[in-house]
């Protein structure tokens, strides 16, 4: 089957980002927090598969310091159908939250079905996106001319089901004299235009006014993320990019979660 994100430009690829602390409000007992998340996407036969993967320490004021390591996974339909989705939180190394199951969209069923843990589910409505369905429309949106767009998006990465995504698209920048001296980048996957993008964050489970958290990004158009700033309630992060490399796409293995029917 022809890969859809492909034919839009973009490039299969492994990206590793440092973690840093780089604010905080008056009263927050977050002292620092660093580390480093690796993030890969490329395709299958039929469908796209991304991997994320935190190892983040946070250190606090009055308790000692806590290291949270995560892995979450998708794998996703290029017909925008399915979702399988799995994850792991450890917490010092043991292991507090797991996550699996699978999302539909079809004339059957529009689901989220939880398999951990159990008897999880949400109805989901027919315009809902999965992650890289709505990372390919607000490429078409940037590419269309246009400033914002909202969508409704459910990924599997916590239990709060589905949300609804607020995106400001900014003006194209210039990043020709970025990581020239970081070796560990390849920047023929750089080379291509980018632009800021906000992003804020409304969790459908518990509407709300303000935006859970909100997020900018440096969005390539090859699909290419080379920095996150992401805005909590009492603190933010920024995401960095120190390594990048290209992937091969054309791997047909099945994933080990089953595929949603």
């Amino acid at each position: 089957m022809n890969d859809p994100a492909i034919q839009m430009g973009f490039r299969p690829h492994r990206a590793l980002y440092e973690i840093k602390l780089s604010g905080k409000k008056s009263g927050t007992q977050i002292v620092n927090i660093g580390g480093q998340m690796l993030y890969e996407w490329k395709s299958n036969c039929d469908a796209w598969n991304s991997n994320h993967r935190f190892n983040l320490l946070y250190e606090y004021a009055d308790t000692p310091p806590m290291r949270i390591t995560s892995d979450f996974s998708t794998y996703e339909s290029f017909d925008g159908r399915s979702l399988n989705f799995t994850s792991q939180r450890k917490r010092n190394g043991s292991l507090f939250e797991e996550l699996r199951g699978y999302a539909a969209l079809t004339n059957s069923q529009q689901v989220a079905k939880y398999s951990i843990p159990e008897d999880l589910e949400y109805d989901l409505t027919p315009d809902t996106l999965f992650p890289m369905r709505h990372t390919m429309d607000v490429l078409k949106n940037i590419r269309a001319g246009k400033k914002f767009y909202k969508a409704t998006i459910f990924d599997g990465s916590d239990e709060d089901g589905p949300l609804e995504i607020n995106t400001f698209i900014g003006k194209k920048i210039d990043l020709s004299d970025n990581w020239k001296e970081v070796s560990a980048v390849d920047r023929g996957l750089l080379d291509g235009d980018a632009w800021n993008v906000r992003l804020a964050f409304f969790p459908l489970v518990d509407p709300q006014t303000t935006a859970d958290y909100e997020m900018s990004l440096v969005f390539h158009e090859n699909g290419v993320i080379s920095r996150m700033d992401v805005e909590y309630s009492d603190f933010s992060v920024t995401q960095e990019l120190i390594a990048l490399e290209e992937l091969n796409g054309n791997d047909c293995a099945l994933p080990n979660s089953k595929k949603a029917e």
